[in-house]
C-alpha cells in the first residue's frame, strides 16, 4: 500500500470521528438548553422577594404582542427574559383573558401572578 493511501484513510477516519463527536456535542448542548428553558417556563421565580419589591406601572396596548409585553416587563425589571415570558403567556390559562390597560405590577410577582393581575374582571360574569 502506498503511504498516501494510508494517510488519506486515517485522516478520513479522524474527520468522520470528529464530525460525529461535534454532532453529539451539539445535540447534547441543545438538549441542555431546551431542558433548562422548558423547566424555567413553569418554575421561574419572581425577580425579588416581597421585602425588596417595588411597584411598577405598565401600560399594555391592544397592538402589543406577548413578546412586546415581555420586552416591556424586562425593561422595567419585572422579568428576567422577554422570550421566556412570551412562552409562559402562550402556555398559560390567561392567553385569551389579558386585556389592554394600565396595571400596577410588583417585582415580587411571578409571571403567572402578573398575567392574573392583567385580566379584566367582567362584572356581569360574577353575577351568574
Amino acid at each position: 500500500m502506498k503511504t498516501t493511501t494510508v494517510v488519506g484513510a486515517v485522516l478520513g477516519a479522524i474527520i468522520r470521528v470528529l464530525a460525529v463527536v461535534a454532532v453529539v456535542y451539539l445535540i447534547y448542548e441543545g438538549s441542555v438548553i431546551c431542558y433548562d428553558y422548558g423547566f424555567r417556563i413553569f418554575t421561574e421565580p419572581a425577580m425579588t422577594t416581597e421585602e425588596r419589591a417595588r411597584t411598577v406601572r405598565v401600560t399594555i396596548t391592544s397592538d402589543m404582542s406577548a413578546f412586546d409585553i415581555g420586552e416591556l416587563f424586562e425593561d422595567k425589571g419585572l422579568v428576567r427574559d422577554a422570550k421566556l415570558f412570551a412562552l409562559q403567556y402562550y402556555l398559560s390559562e390567561y392567553l385569551k383573558d389579558v386585556e389592554p390597560g394600565v396595571f400596577e405590577l410588583n417585582t415580587s410577582m411571578t409571571a403567572e401572578d402578573m398575567m392574573a393581575a392583567m385580566v379584566k374582571i367582567d362584572p356581569e360574569a360574577e353575577e351568574d
